[in-house]
């Protein structure tokens, strides 16, 4: 459970936030390809300084990788492992103060947020790491009756050149273009709306230097519902993919999708998944 907070809020800049509202709600709403928002130094100057400083190192032991045809990356999602800085802004994120500011910004009320990370928490991607569009899985694995609803992405790079790639496409529902990119600029957040059809992803390996990487703080949002529909992250191939790469995509989605029903009903842990997800993807690169 999130520790309670007792104290206004002192690292967001709701200040600014709130007074860039009605601006920012219109412009929301009316994004394409889906409803989404890029917002600037979310976090004040000196707070944003201490979660890079925090950020954990590329060989911290508490990652865990992604490595198969759909994603390489590294996630951390037990806040207890993360610095104080990083476990506070979180917190924040958490706060019924931010909170009602996301329900107004993106008009959804009653949203729930998720401290226990499910998917979310510390990203980061080393150079050559990917993640292929998709959409996002839409239920919490533990609370099924959630249904997932707001995604944000808080970039916690110091440092990002155009030319290490890593812009997240947005796509449209169709599949057939991009129609939007976000550079993952230090103290930026994206927010969008989850929803079947909300792809994006950075689908090209990073060329950012060997001691860099693509870091980031993923939360998600929740309202309750009496019935949802399970549906596992929803990977999808980019028109000009090889007939190849494209059934290897497909193929690692089934066995994703396969995976997802069986932690669900079981409660296994993702090990086992990313080892057979891993093996997936050593014998699509040998054809």
């Amino acid at each position: 459970m999130m520790p309670a907070m007792e104290t206004a809020l002192q690292l967001v800049n709701m200040t600014r936030l709130t007074a860039d509202l009605p601006r920012a709600t219109g412009a929301y709403g009316g994004a394409q390809p889906f409803p989404h928002i890029v917002l600037d130094d979310v976090l004040h100057q000196p707070a944003f300084a201490s979660a890079v400083a925090g950020f954990p190192g590329i060989d911290d032991a508490f990652w865990k990788a992604y490595a198969h045809v759909n994603e390489t990356k590294y996630s951390n999602t037990q806040p207890d492992t993360w610095a104080d800085s990083l476990q506070a802004v979180a917190q924040e994120f958490c706060s019924p103060e931010f909170v009602a500011y996301l329900e107004e910004l993106t008009g959804i009320s009653n949203l729930i947020p998720d401290y226990t990370m499910d998917g979310g928490g510390l990203h980061m991607t080393k150079r050559g790491g990917h993640l292929n569009i998709h959409a996002d899985f839409s239920t919490h694995h533990t609370h099924e009756n959630w249904a997932r609803r707001i995604n944000i992405l808080l970039y916690l790079n110091e440092e990002w050149h155009d030319d290490w790639g890593g812009k997240l496409e947005l796509w449209d529902p169709q599949m057939t273009a991009c129609q939007g990119t976000v550079t993952p600029a230090g103290n930026r957040m994206l927010v969008f709306t989850t929803s079947g059809d909300s792809f994006h992803g950075h689908p090209d390996g990073l060329t950012c230097p060997p001691d860099m990487a693509r870091r980031s703080l993923a939360m998600y949002y929740f309202t309750e519902e009496e019935s949802t529909v399970r549906k596992a992250t929803n990977y999808q191939a980019r028109p000009e993919e090889t007939r190849t790469r494209k059934a290897a995509i497909a193929a690692d989605r089934t066995v994703l999708d396969v995976y997802d029903r069986v932690k669900r009903r079981l409660g296994i842990s993702d090990d086992a998944a990313h080892r057979v997800l891993a093996t997936l993807s050593k014998l699509s690169r040998r054809k």
